[in-house]
């Protein structure tokens, strides 16, 4: 796997995932269309969003149900790499093409998307 050196710091990146939008996190993207919240397009109409409302809910459904921990190494997606291969991880979709939910929420994300594209923008 090729290193993919992020340019934030770790708490940047989980801070982002905890407040920020599903247009930046993978993470809020995932689980909002498994809590069934509206994807939208936003602003110019490519960013897409759960809009002010859903990501409020996403961020307290977050604040009271999801979790962060880690530990410090030097080369990560090694352990990543590893670590996807041999844990059901159903949430992660890069490499991890072997768990049985991976299609299934690809094909969520994807309706998601198709849907917010045939809804107006939202402001």
């Amino acid at each position: 796997m090729a290193n993919r050196t992020s340019t934030q710091n770790l708490r940047k990146r989980v801070r982002y995932h905890y407040r920020g939008n599903a247009a930046g996190s993978t993470l809020r993207l995932t689980l909002g269309c498994l809590l069934g919240l509206e994807l939208r397009r936003v602003g110019s109409g490519k960013r897409m969003t759960f809009g002010k409302a859903g990501e409020a809910t996403l961020s307290q459904w977050m604040a009271d149900n999801a979790r962060v921990c880690w530990i410090e190494q030097n080369e990560p997606w090694d352990l990543e790499s590893q670590l996807i291969s041999r844990l059901d991880l159903p949430l992660n979709l890069d490499q991890n093409r072997h768990n049985a939910f991976h299609s299934r929420l690809k094909e969520l994300r994807a309706q998601a998307r198709q849907r917010a594209r045939e809804l107006p923008i939202s402001s």
